[in-house]
């Protein structure tokens, strides 16, 4: 019979590295004792935490956004509710560096930041995917309701006035929009839906920046791709 392997001590595990980075990521450290199953879950939890966020905003980061874009995919599938992704960047982002330093930039990216983490709801999730880009991911959003999000995005962040140093004059920035609904009912893929809301974001530039432009949920079209998919999937049921 064989034995189970045994469990390595709690406080044999090397943690200096792992606490050393949470510090300095300004994370709360767990309330409990040292090494105790409390306290190490609290360490494993912080670490979770601090790998799928973005440093400089908090939002979430790529890598977490990419995980939770493929998850609503599968979800409009399965359910048939609309789904909106939106993308946008900064206008003219690389004025700022050049003008007044990146550490300007640093404060602009975190202010538009906060812009859209107040104006979208507690179910959308919200990442810094670039260095002036981001992207929102939001679930069960009529067509309506999701044009009126990506209008107050735009105009909360035109209205701010961003502080970044005594005796600077506050800077003002601008964003471009670019947004497409998942299809409904249909086994997309992340990238054909990022494909489609980028389209709409190089027109947002193209047709002058500072605006809003989504895809029709109404008219878009199912791509060939998409058509591909489904197709494989009916064959596979059918079986």
């Amino acid at each position: 019979m064989e034995h189970p392997q045994s469990l390595i001590a709690a406080h044999h595990l090397r943690l200096d590295l792992a606490l050393q980075l949470l510090q300095q990521a300004g994370a709360m450290l767990p309330d409990a004792e040292p090494y105790s199953e409390a306290w190490l879950q609290g360490i494993l939890d912080a670490l979770c935490d601090l790998s799928s966020k973005d440093a400089l905003t908090g939002l979430v980061n790529r890598r977490s956004f990419e995980m939770a874009l493929g998850r609503e995919v599968d979800r409009v599938a399965r359910s048939g509710e609309p789904a909106l992704l939106l993308v946008l960047d900064i206008d003219h982002f690389k004025a700022v560096n050049d003008t007044h330093g990146h550490a300007a930039g640093d404060q602009v990216i975190r202010a538009v930041a906060g812009a859209i983490s107040q104006t979208v709801r507690p179910m959308d999730t919200v990442a810094r995917v670039g260095g002036e880009e981001f992207a929102i991911i939001l679930p069960n959003c009529p067509t309506s309701v999701g044009v009126v999000v990506a209008e107050r995005i735009r105009q909360r962040v035109e209205a701010m006035a961003i502080s970044v140093a005594t005796g600077v004059d506050a800077l003002r920035c601008t964003i471009s929009i670019g947004g497409a609904f998942a299809p409904q009912w249909v086994r997309s893929s992340t990238l054909i839906w990022t494909e489609r809301a980028d389209r709409q974001l190089y027109r947002a530039k193209a047709e002058g920046r500072n605006r809003a432009c989504l895809e029709s949920h109404v008219d878009s079209l199912v791509s060939a791709e998409e058509k591909g998919m489904l197709f494989a999937v009916t064959q596979q049921d059918s079986e």
